[in-house]
Formats: C-alpha cells, structure tokens, sequence
C-alpha cells in the first residue's frame, strides 16, 4: 500500500486526500469517488427469524437486524447504474440487511439513524451485504479484496424511464437460458414525495478482522409508494436466488423505493473494529 496522497477536481465533496492500494487488477485509488450515478432502492420486510437465520449463515453471531417491525425485519435491493467513477463505469445490485453489531438492542431509534452522520460514533446503524453482483472485474477485486464483500460478476440489465423501472440480474453460469435470471425486480413504482440522501455505514469482514466502513451520499432522491414494482426470483440455484427465496421474497411487494438520477459518493477505505 501506498501513502502517496493525491487530490481530485475543483468540487470540494471530490477534493478529499487518496491513497493507493494494490488488488489483483490493478490499483485503487482510496476513497473511491462516484461522481454520476443512477440508483434505485426496494425495501422489504421480511421474517426476522428468516434473516436472522441468513445473517448467522455467514456473519455468525457478530450482527443481528436492526430495523424491525411486528415480526419483521427490513431487506435492501439496491440497484446502481454507476456512470462516471475512479474505477470506470459499471452496474451493481446489492442484497443487504440493516444492522447493528453484537451486544447493542435494536429500537425504533435505528431507523432514523440512516439519516444520521456515518462520521460520528454514535452511530450504529449499519449494512451487512448478503450478495453484491457487479459488471467489471476492477470492481469485483476491489470489493472482494479490500473490503471482503460478496461480490461476483454477471451480466445485468438496468432501465428505468418515468416511473417505470425494470432491473435484470442474469446468472453467470447460464446467463440466456429462459426463467434463469437470479432476480427481476420491475413494474410502475407509485406517487413520489423529495427525500434526503442516506449516507451508509458498512459491516463486512476480511479475513478474521471485522471492518466498519463509511460511504458518504449526497445527492436528493424520490421516495416512492410501491405502485406495481414486484420481485420476481428465477429458477436456478444460484446462491443468491436461494437467500432471496429463503427470506420469501420471490414475488415480493416492496414496501417502498427510491430513486434518484443525482447520486453521487465516497467509497472510503475501512477501518477495522474493535
């Protein structure tokens, strides 16, 4: 690793000191700055007891859901069309849980904490990411090697015109093979009011070290009723069809979206925890 610090362009949320770091394709300069992105969010609710069950899978005991409700516990489809970053364009669907760590109770105080500042200690809301599909190979060993995120290349498909949107996750292994597509999630998403931004907080693992990652967000975004957007899981057995049929989300109604065409962030580098 590097500490050769550089700076980047005139805009002062990009003009942020960066330090390089080797993957197996090449260097990456730290943070990873996304200067033009389009994104859309579902959220579901699924049964605790289900994403408990798939949290433990691979996360142990070290994290349990965060935000809950009459039994059930919010899941995270987050979709990217990254159009301009220091890494080359790509695409990225992400499967993740809100969280927080071990030996902290969740309460109703946690949902608001995605608005809060990811800088400050106090907060402790989370993302543990369950599968986190990308289009390149430079994104795929960034995120495999420096923050131990599940990620793996496929082809997907992302469009999204008004309302209407239609995102495509295809399977590697068999990627135009009818009914094989890990997940579509599609339809008309419903009325819209302005939202805020949510800068995010990462829990992942690296080795045996557990890392808390911050990723600062601005850019406003659409929050919207859930209209006709659905689910749909594929037939294969891909892993990541599995856990979204092991959470019920095979033909599943988020509760809501958002979307926004102005998403722009900081991938900053990890920090290992305690």
């Amino acid at each position: 690793m590097s500490s050769t610090l550089s700076f980047v362009g005139n805009e002062p949320f990009f003009d942020v000191p960066r330090t390089s770091v080797s993957t197996s394709q090449g260097p990456v300069q730290l943070p990873i700055l996304y200067r033009k992105t389009r994104n859309v969010n579902a959220f579901f609710m699924a049964d605790t007891g289900q994403v408990q069950a798939v949290l433990r899978q691979t996360a142990g005991d070290e994290l349990q859901a965060a935000c809950l409700w009459r039994g059930k516990a919010m899941v995270a489809l987050a979709c990217y069309e990254y159009q301009d970053t220091s890494i080359g364009p790509y695409h990225e669907i992400g499967l993740a849980v809100p969280v927080v760590r071990r030996g902290v109770k969740p309460r109703l105080g946690h949902w608001l904490q995605a608005l809060s500042d990811v800088d400050k200690p106090q907060r402790e809301l989370g993302f543990y990411v369950l599968h986190l599909p990308v289009s390149t190979a430079a994104a795929c060993a960034a995120g495999r090697e420096i923050w131990g995120l599940p990620k793996f290349i496929a082809p997907m498909q992302y469009e999204r015109a008004g309302s209407d949107v239609k995102v495509v996750l295809s399977d590697p292994e068999q990627p135009t093979q009818p009914g094989s597509a890990i997940l579509t999630l599609s339809g008309e998403m419903g009325a819209a009011l302005p939202g805020p931004s949510m800068s995010l907080v990462l829990y992942s693992q690296v080795q045996r070290d557990w890392l808390r990652t911050t990723v600062n967000v601005r850019g406003g975004q659409r929050l919207h009723a859930p209209g006709a957007v659905r689910l749909r899981v594929g037939l294969g057995q891909h892993p990541m069809a599995h856990t979204l049929r092991q959470l019920g989300l095979d033909g599943a109604r988020p509760v809501c979206l958002t979307d926004t065409d102005s998403f722009q962030s900081r991938l900053n580098q990890g920090r290992v925890m305690a």
